[in-house]
């Protein structure tokens, strides 16, 4: 980015403190900035700076003239001032981040930079303060207690059942007509909670129920994803690339079948080829060693089993985690082969904007490593329907998507029920 009027310089102090159990404890119950697995991970307190590109930048400014989010907090990052003895991941300078699915989106795609962050790895903890040269003070540590449980509600969106399984049939169509050879479909669910709700016990529950995803909030984006879109830490890249769903079995026999019917799946293996292909074509010219499993493997989640892959190699090329992520998104597990058409039929099938689901979601440190996931299983809190926002005066609206890979031999009724499962942690998290 080149300009010479550069924002406040940030000032960045991180110091180990004692263990601390429960990271949620310190983040905002209205806006929590949380990125969790296992127990692991940072959350955040307020803002002190970030990047944001979407329809809350004034108007008349080109969009597509605005930096892009690797280069914008490249030239973030370079000013500022840090002191971080700690060195782990997650230390030092950070930003929580969450992205728009399409260019076209309405949504905001955003890069958080908080005034505290509190993390811990592998039984340490610390603290960073983050704050600009001309602030004295950055906020106090104070963990903020628990509000009520709460509950809301989940129904239909712009894309009933019987609705998706038309797109469905229409996707297939398209395949069989030669215009692509995979895309992702989603469905919507709206609705609310109630105002005032601790957002923390959404992402708490998310958190127990699935300890093996990331758990993540950034923004209102609140979910628990499976997939890592990608990792870059001290030059190492890592990816998982997951494709082909089945749901687990009603007892322990049902689900070695249930395992086994997915590993030899042909629609799902050829969906799942699709998508590990997507991910090592993109990270070839930045990546040297690139090497991935020959076969997936099956991935045991609470709900569901998917077929998975695991890709890593080196930077080659000084990438960010941020220009990976660029590189790579929209993959194939979340929007189809080839790209550009799978984008142009998700346009022209969907009923709305996806808004952030199945955009990139994670955060990044200032020397540019950091850990991206793919926003999955996942709602947006205060995004909501397009209709009015006079209703929700005593709530806030929601807005869930989940979606399903078609490709030639897909099944409506079949991929519906995969939509179903996908939705199960966030709706059960929610009601």
């Amino acid at each position: 980015m080149t300009s010479s009027h550069r924002p406040p310089q940030l000032v960045v102090e991180t110091r180990e403190i004692e263990p601390v159990d429960d990271l949620l404890a310190f983040t905002s119950p209205a806006a929590p900035l949380a990125w969790l697995r296992r127990g692991d991970g940072i959350v955040g307190v307020g803002t002190v700076g970030g990047y944001e590109n979407g329809p809350a930048l004034p108007p008349g400014f080109d969009r597509e003239r605005m930096p892009s989010p690797a280069d914008s907090w490249r030239w973030l990052a370079e000013g500022a001032v840090v002191d971080d003895p700690v060195d782990l991941p997650g230390t030092g300078l950070v930003a929580f981040g969450t992205l728009a699915f399409d260019a076209r989106s309405t949504a905001t795609s955003r890069l958080v930079v908080p005034q505290l962050v509190v993390g811990r790895h592998e039984g340490r903890s610390w603290v960073t303060r983050i704050r600009s040269e001309s602030d004295l003070e950055a906020p106090e540590l104070e963990p903020i207690p628990y509000g009520p449980y709460w509950s809301g509600t989940l129904g239909p969106g712009a894309l009933d059942p019987a609705g998706y399984q038309v797109a469905v049939r229409a996707a297939v169509d398209a395949i069989a007509r030669g215009e692509l050879e995979k895309v992702v479909l989603a469905r919507d669910l709206v609705g609310t909670i109630p105002a005032g709700a601790d957002l923390r016990r959404l992402v708490r529950a998310l958190a127990h129920d699935y300890p093996d995803t990331w758990t993540y909030a950034v923004d209102g984006l609140i979910g628990a994803s499976p997939e890592t879109l990608v990792t870059v830490s001290r030059g190492a890249v890592t990816a998982r690339v997951l494709a082909g769903t089945i749901p687990r079995g009603t007892d322990a026999a049902d689900d070695v079948e249930a395992s086994a019917t997915l590993a030899h799946s042909a629609k799902d293996i050829e969906e799942h080829r699709y998508a590990v292909q997507s991910v090592l074509d993109t990270l070839g010219p930045h990546v040297t060693g690139l090497r991935a499993d020959a076969e997936p493997f099956t991935l045991e989640l609470p709900n569901l089993w998917h077929l998975a892959t695991d890709v890593a190699g080196e930077i080659a090329d000084h990438a960010s985690s941020l220009d990976l992520v660029a590189a790579l998104h929209p993959t194939a597990a979340v929007a189809g082969t080839p790209t550009d058409a799978a984008v142009e039929a998700i346009r022209r099938l969907e009923p709305f904007d996806r808004g952030r689901y199945a955009g990139p979601v994670g955060w990044v440190d200032g020397d540019g490593d950091g850990e991206w996931a793919i926003a999955l299983r996942c709602a947006q809190i205060g995004a909501g329907p397009t209709r009015g926002y006079a209703e929700f005066r005593d709530t806030i609206p929601v807005v869930a998507h989940a979606g399903a890979g078609i490709v030639a031999a897909s099944d409506p009724e079949t991929e519906l029920l995969e939509t179903r499962v996908k939705f199960r942690p966030i709706v059960d998290a929610i009601a």
